[in-house]
């Protein structure tokens, strides 16, 4: 009997330390620098972040899923406006956890002129402490506008008006010029 209390006590605590851990405390806020990280795009090369860094302003967004209607409606907007952020000295990127394969397919079906990255394992994800919706079932939709510095200027979390990601990127960068 003391021995299952034991257990029952230790793991109560275990489950409240990852859930501490896992409460958001880790998300890269504004004024934060930026994680850097390596992953691979849909044209399977390898994309550095540090290269671009002190180069252009970043507008760096993960969504859920490709070909799925809300992040399509998303990639679109970006794809529509593409113009806009090039004019504004800004690199658009990409990520979720689909494949290269994936990626490959959703940027050439809809002619995404920005990279996308592959993000399988939700290394990069976790280092930004992107949440999870609905009991952590459905990646979160995050934009972080990010300056040439490599300093985070901008968060911008919104699950269901994805659109409103392309909008709040836009008006951050113009004050950024």
């Amino acid at each position: 009997m003391k021995q299952s209390i034991k257990i029952t006590v230790a793991l109560v605590v275990l489950i409240s330390i990852v859930a501490m851990t896992m409460s958001g405390d880790s998300k890269i806020k504004v004024g934060d620098k930026v994680p850097v990280f390596s992953l691979t795009d849909q044209n399977g090369a390898i994309f550095h972040l540090d290269s671009v860094i002190g180069n252009k302003n970043l507008v760096i967004f993960f969504y859920p899923k490709n070909f799925t209607p809300g992040c399509t409606r998303e990639v679109c907007k970006f794809r529509d406006e593409f113009e806009d952020f090039v004019d504004l000295d800004a690199e658009v990127i990409g990520i979720s956890s689909d494949d290269k394969e994936s990626h490959e397919k959703f940027a050439n079906k809809y002619k995404l002129p920005f990279t996308l990255l592959s993000d399988g394992d939700k290394t990069v994800r976790n280092q930004f402490g992107v949440p999870t919706t609905f009991l952590g079932m459905i990646p979160g939709r995050v934009t972080y506008i990010v300056d040439k510095q490599g300093i985070v200027r901008h968060v911008f979390e919104s699950q269901f008006d994805a659109e409103q990601h392309i909008e709040e990127a836009k008006k951050v960068l113009k004050e950024l010029d």
